[in-house]
């Protein structure tokens, strides 16, 4: 017997049990997300043989398009399919996109990343609104089931990131997409066996309308989904289309959040204005962050030695992972050095959590700027201080990562969850659209033809980074008045 919407919000202890389905599940799709990742710019210029700047642009190109089509996604999931046949039906295009790659990488990357991009959009915006909905809205425990659900984002993350990486440097790029396929599959078994449990929660928002008239709709939304690939195909390998592209849905985007706004309450359009805030600073913090997918992939592969703490270690490896792996020890400390605060009312409000967390990501960047001064003659530089560079930028994302999502949920009413968790990851496609930009500045501004003159490049890029995240910081707390006035009640 189904459960009702009541009986799972009125759960008892920290935890609703959905949660572990829906951590699991997201943890399956991380894994193969952050796999791919952390491969695409190495196996674009090792083995489509791209110049690195031009790799650069492609990834940001890939990564804007799959983070967009997640306010598309979320959109279509609000109006719709619910949340459940849009992540099953996003998962079953993800695991075949996966596959097509993996048949025959070098022939078939575009035509795979193409169904990645489409499923990936169904998919991604729903765990996390799904989550959203075991809670009330006055529910104090929410905070702590997103840093849970943020937790199994980073197992899936950790052991993707490495693995995929392990197996397409050292095996064969076949066994490498074919892993992320085969948890992508793992993660839709996992929600089939379980999603009875989730009761009323992700179910169509037109379970009023006649069926025949509601399936006609949700198939419309599948023929659409899958006629647009070609065109996502001609985009994701043009990548001066991408630019018109995400001009024209940033534009839209923006404009369909300032309309859904308007019909809202007075109390709820101000609550919706410190949201876009949160929004557009996450997009600041991921110009700058995700150059951990582009030109930090690039520089760990060519100027960083394979010694960690003197064990032999593929940075590769600890570039896609090592982020992940503090995330996972240091997260639950983050969460207890916010509650003892809290008690001494010393607990940085949101805001201020979000610009201290620039300001650790400024520090971090400084450091990679420092791995010139622990370079030898052939350009290549400490893996020991890279690492710990991540240790410094991961305390900056737990100062954003787990309360982000959290965030966006209260301060949004529950018929616009989808749609505003489309524009959080979609703040994600312009920073990593960004970021693929500025690491084919990076790119370029290597004139040389050696290590050492890449080397030079880079990390004069990091600190110019460094810089901008350090004023963000600086900005963000100056406003932390005006912010938490918006948000009103919520905390």
């Amino acid at each position: 017997m189904s459960l009702t919407l009541e009986e799972i919000q009125n759960f008892k202890g920290k935890y609703p049990k959905q949660l572990w389905t829906l951590f699991t599940v997201e943890m399956w799709e991380r894994f193969c997300f952050y796999g791919m990742r952390g491969v695409l710019t190495i196996f674009m210029v090792d083995q489509l043989g791209l110049l690195e700047d031009k790799a650069n642009l492609q990834y940001g190109a890939i990564q804007a398009f799959i983070y967009a089509f997640t306010f598309i996604g979320g959109i279509f999931a609000d109006k719709i399919l619910g949340f459940k046949k849009s992540l099953v039906f996003g998962g079953i295009i993800m695991s075949i996109g996966n596959l097509i790659i993996a048949f025959s990488p070098h022939d078939f990357f575009y035509f795979g990343i193409t169904c990645s991009i489409i499923g990936t959009g169904f998919f991604k915006p729903n765990i996390s609104s799904m989550v959203g909905e075991l809670y009330k809205e006055d529910d104090p425990r929410r905070d702590a089931g997103y840093g849970l659900f943020y937790a199994g984002i980073n197992i899936g993350g950790l052991l993707g990131g490495a693995l995929c990486v392990y197996l397409g440097k050292y095996h064969s790029w076949s066994w490498c997409f074919l892993a992320a396929a085969v948890v992508m599959l793992l993660g839709l078994i996992t929600f089939f066996a379980t999603r009875k449990t989730l009761g009323p929660i992700g179910d169509s928002p037109l379970q009023f309308i006649p069926k025949s008239k509601r399936t006609l709709r949700e198939v419309l939304v599948y023929i659409g989904a899958l006629l647009s690939m070609p065109l996502i195909f001609i985009m994701v390998k043009n990548t001066s289309f991408t630019d018109y592209f995400m001009y024209l849905i940033g534009i839209a985007a923006v404009g369909y959040f300032i309309m859904e706004t308007l019909k809202q309450t007075s109390a709820y359009q101000k609550k919706l204005i410190a949201a876009f805030v949160f929004i557009f600073m996450y997009f600041v913090f991921n110009s700058i962050y995700e150059q951990s997918g582009g030109s930090l992939s690039l520089f760990a592969k060519d100027n960083l030695v394979h010694s960690l703490l003197g064990f032999g270690m593929d940075p590769n490896v600890i570039n896609n992972s090592a982020n992940s792996f503090f995330i996972i020890i240091f997260s639950p400390l983050i969460g207890l050095a916010w509650v003892g605060l809290n008690k001494k009312k010393l607990e940085p409000n949101t805001v201020n959590k979000f610009g201290i967390g620039f300001l650790f990501l400024a520090a971090g960047f400084f450091l990679f700027y420092s791995l010139r001064y622990f370079a030898g003659a052939d350009g290549k530089s400490s893996l020991n201080l890279f690492t710990f560079t991540w240790l410094v930028i991961t305390f900056g994302e737990l100062c954003l990562g787990p309360i982000g999502m959290s965030i966006i949920t209260k301060l949004s009413p529950k018929k616009m969850f989808g749609m505003m968790m489309g524009l959080w990851f979609l703040a994600s496609a312009f920073g990593q659209f960004a970021a693929g930009k500025i690491g084919a500045s990076l790119s370029e501004s290597n004139t040389g033809n050696t290590n050492m003159s890449k080397l030079l490049a880079y990390t004069d890029g990091y600190k110019t980074l460094g810089i901008y995240a350090l004023v963000a910081g600086v900005v963000l707390i100056l406003l932390s008045s005006l912010v938490k006035k918006l948000m009103q009640d919520v905390k």
